[in-house]
């Protein structure tokens, strides 16, 4: 056998369990931190609302210093910027921008008004400051905290330097980690969060700032998809039909097309074996861009192929190739698979050199056919090793933006959707909600359900591959 089982797979339920003792663990931090504030001196219960005071009143002035900067700064910041975004930010603006005759000149003048996409930009900024001024709020109340116990100890108080040596040695790895974080909430977290805002408003061509408000709807964009708006509803439900029959097809024609090119590479008695590699290496040599936007051109109704199917009699009429939703849906996963399963093949040529010559050895002993040997050995063994590699791949499918619109560009277009073709993907139908339509709510509202789906997707699919379910036990 390829897979023994000595262990009880693991259940989807462990990532439950672990997110409750991660849920535990948090509220024992903040029992224990409130503990700090109940049970120190009134150094450390006066550094509640004066930063720093503990840390000064015990001689740390540089970290004292620090933590009442960090307060007077935030202060500042909220007072002279962050609170006139704020204070809209339920309305997001009632002053619309407006032109008013100077009397004295003639000429109509631009009366600046609020601008609701500042308001909210700059509000959510302001808000996501809480998360390390609170960071910050806890350290300086547990800096307090410990220098009162090393005074009621008697132990000396650790100077600045002895302090800001500790982050090159045991707290080595919060310096190293510091600035990945920051960087990961400034241009993923808070841009996603504002994606995930703007989807409660009703953000389109007809509310742009600063010549037009724009405010909050709730969760009717929502709705509309799915019970409000019959147009809405029956785009995103065909559309999302025909994304997962894509990302089905798209994703098992390059696995099983790459494998098998690769068994026949490595078989015994082929010649040349580098040669053939090469030649299917190339095509991933050239852009993918440059090969779908050649391939439409040569498939267009008055590409190249359809004239030699005409100079030849063959056909009588060019071949709607991109024109037919059902043909132009098989072009699209047919062409795919010519950009699709070098690269599989490269993968599985790799997987395959690893796999045990012993067990082939003894499927031959055993007289198994080479069917058999393929599906007992070959495909076990594969599916194993590149579960992950297969989620990957589909939920990259699901958003193959590339492929579909470089080739039909969606298309065609489709009398009963919004916006849509008959091969536009959800993220493909997000991108023309977005630039051609201006609907920046709606494809907002689209983006939130690609994630949910895409996650939804992965997690149960992860978990129910062998990768996981029987992890270390594969021999």
């Amino acid at each position: 056998m390829v897979i023994q089982s000595t262990k009880p797979d693991k259940k989807s339920s462990n990532a439950l369990g672990a997110f409750g003792k991660w849920l535990t663990h948090v509220g024992r931090g903040w029992q224990a931190f409130f503990q700090m504030i109940i049970e120190g001196d009134w150094a450390t219960k006066l550094s509640v609302l004066i930063m720093g005071f503990g840390s000064l009143a015990r001689r740390q002035i540089v970290k004292g210093l620090l933590f009442l900067g960090s307060e007077i700064a935030f202060i500042i910041f909220y007072a002279r910027f962050g609170w006139q975004y704020v204070k809209d930010l339920g309305t997001l603006g009632v002053v619309e921008q407006s032109r008013v005759l100077d009397p004295a000149t003639g000429i109509r003048m631009v009366v600046p008004g609020d601008n609701s996409m500042l308001i909210l930009l700059y509000s959510v900024l302001t808000l996501a400051t809480l998360l390390p001024l609170i960071m910050i709020w806890k350290a300086n109340i547990r800096a307090s905290y410990l220098a009162q116990k090393r005074a009621e100890q008697k132990i000396p108080q650790p100077s600045f330097v002895a302090d800001a040596r500790t982050l090159l040695d045991k707290r080595y790895h919060m310096t190293l980690m510091s600035f990945p974080l920051i960087s990961l909430a400034l241009f993923t977290a808070l841009p996603i969060l504002f994606m995930i805002l703007i989807a409660f408003t009703n953000f389109d061509k007809m509310h742009q700032p600063p010549g037009h408000l724009f405010g909050w709807v709730g969760i009717q964009n929502i709705t509309d998809i799915f019970a409000g708006n019959p147009f809405y509803q029956q785009t995103f439900f065909g559309v999302l039909l025909w994304t997962f029959i894509w990302a089905i097809f798209a994703t098992a024609t390059n696995y099983i097309f790459g494998m098998i090119l690769a068994l026949l590479i490595n078989k015994e008695g082929i010649n040349y074996k580098k040669m053939w590699r090469t030649f299917f290496v190339i095509t991933i040599a050239v852009p993918q861009f440059v090969s779908l936007m050649l391939v439409s051109k040569l498939f267009a109704e008055t590409g190249i192929v359809n004239q030699i199917l005409l100079n030849l009699n063959l056909v009588k009429s060019p071949v709607p190739f991109f024109e037919n939703p059902n043909l132009a849906r098989v072009m699209a996963i047919v062409i795919n698979m010519w950009v699709g399963v070098p690269y599989t093949m490269l993968m599985t040529t790799g997987i395959l050199m690893n796999i045990p010559a012993e067990l082939y050895e003894s499927a031959n002993v055993d007289g198994a056919s080479p069917v058999r040997t393929f599906f007992s050995i070959t495909l076990p063994y594969m599916l194993f090793v590149t579960g992950p590699y297969l989620i990957t791949t589909f939920v990259g499918n699901i958003n193959n933006f590339n492929v579909i619109y470089l080739l039909t560009a969606g298309g065609p277009l489709a009398q009963n959707y919004y916006r849509a073709g008959k091969t536009d993907l959800l993220v493909t139908w997000l991108y023309k909600l977005t630039v051609d339509e201006q609907n920046y709510s709606l494809a907002s509202t689209i983006g939130i359900l690609i994630f949910v789906i895409v996650s939804i997707v992965s997690l149960l699919a992860y978990n129910l591959t062998g990768s996981v379910k029987k992890e270390d036990q594969f021999s």
